[in-house]
């Protein structure tokens, strides 16, 4: 398989993982907006319709590249229970941190204006993170790639 090959090939695995992502977090806000105190349903529902947009937008670029977008699962498994508002806020935080490291693997396999969107992406998810957990990291999105975060909920099997 030729370079340029290889490269597309990359970028459109990176395209679904995000879009992955964004189906977990859509679902995730779902439970956060349920349980989040009344003074943060407004910033989380903010949070909610920015996933949706992001993962419609990730859908059509798969479908550009020839590609069938990986759907949702039915039901995702969280990190942990989420009784309440704390739990819910800190939810929040790991979606967002789990979204920033997907955005990051889609900026180093892509280029041009689709390595910019994903910048934007990953920059909006750690603002984000960081306004529901009130701690940052000096690099987005690097963390979770080395394994410190747990990440997404994943799909129920």
């Amino acid at each position: 398989m030729n370079q340029a090959r290889e490269a597309e090939n990359a970028e459109l695995r990176a395209l679904q993982a995000a879009l992955a992502a964004e189906h977990a977090a859509v679902y995730g806000y779902g439970v956060v907006g349920g349980r989040v105190g009344s003074e943060r349903r407004t910033e989380a529902r903010t949070a909610y319709d920015a996933h949706r947009a992001r993962r419609d937008a990730l859908a059509r670029a798969v479908k550009d590249a020839g590609a069938a977008p990986v759907a949702a699962a039915a039901g995702y498994a969280l990190p942990f229970p989420v009784p309440d508002a704390p739990a819910a806020i800190r939810l929040a935080a790991r979606l967002e941190d789990r979204v920033a490291g997907v955005y990051a693997d889609l900026v180093r396999a892509s280029t041009g204006e689709r390595r910019r969107g994903a910048a934007e992406a990953m920059r909006e998810a750690a603002v984000r993170s960081v306004r529901w957990s009130g701690e940052s990291v000096a690099f987005p999105g690097l963390a979770e790639r080395g394994g410190t975060a747990s990440g997404t909920p994943a799909p129920k099997a």
